[in-house]
């Protein structure tokens, strides 16, 4: 079945791309058991699938689309968190906590979540093993994660310097060990700024600077990052 132009899957153990996902990839008894307790929802572009500030009801595992995380300040300043990708699951540390969602999460394209309530989620952690072993790793991501975001965002130095670990990071995760990576752009200007901390004016003159040295280049909606070594230059490592 299609929605929104996604083929929805309400089968986790005939999931095609269930191998392929960190958190799904349970024994058959278990994802019979995941069947049993999770709802399969669509999720067009732009919708909500919760809010900063709600209650947290319980986690949503990403299937299909993308997702934009942000988080508020009282003043009303908006920062993109994190971009969560297909096998994620939302905000498991603040069901965990019984604690309110501290993001927005809001779909980029259209997709799929499979929605599991908190009580629900809790007792299949108890019943089986390999699931409680696999939330623990989950936390264990989301914590990196948070970490590299305050590094990026509270020890760079320079607007370059950020611009270029945000590239090395997605070149870490699309293509570790190949000479250039081609990573899909599925964010504006305006988002990429928010993730740096600065202006859409500098996002743009950052491409253009980076493209002239040849450090990127733009094809359509492909963006192609080379020259590793450079970038790393740009942006050494902290403990170097």
């Amino acid at each position: 079945m299609r929605t929104f132009g996604v083929h929805l899957v309400g089968n986790c153990v005939e999931c095609p791309v269930r191998k392929e996902q960190f958190f799904c990839n349970f024994s058959v008894h278990a994802l019979e058991r995941l069947n049993e307790i999770k709802a399969t929802a669509p999720y067009p572009k732009f919708s909500m699938i919760f809010m900063e500030g709600q209650q947290s009801r319980g986690v949503f595992v990403l299937c299909a689309g993308q997702a934009q995380l942000s988080a508020s300040s009282f003043a009303g300043k908006i920062i993109i968190t994190k971009i969560s990708e297909p096998g994620n699951v939302l905000r498991l540390n603040a069901v965990i906590a019984n604690r309110p969602y501290e993001v927005t999460a809001e779909m980029m394209v259209s997709g799929q979540a499979n929605f599991i309530p908190r009580d629900s989620l809790l007792q299949f952690r108890k019943d089986h093993e390999e699931v409680a072993l696999r939330m623990v790793e989950e936390l264990s991501r989301d914590y990196y994660t948070a970490y590299e975001e305050i590094r990026l965002l509270g020890l760079t130095r320079s607007p370059s310097e950020k611009f270029a670990k945000l590239l090395l990071s997605w070149w870490n995760k699309t293509a570790p060990y190949s000479r250039v990576a081609e990573v899909k752009r599925t964010l504006h200007h305006e988002e990429i700024a928010e993730i740096l901390d600065t202006t859409r004016e500098t996002v743009s003159r950052l491409f253009a600077k980076f493209e002239e040295k040849r450090l990127l280049q733009l094809k359509g909606k492909i963006l192609v990052i080379r020259n590793r070594i450079a970038l790393e230059k740009i942006a050494p490592r902290w403990d170097s």
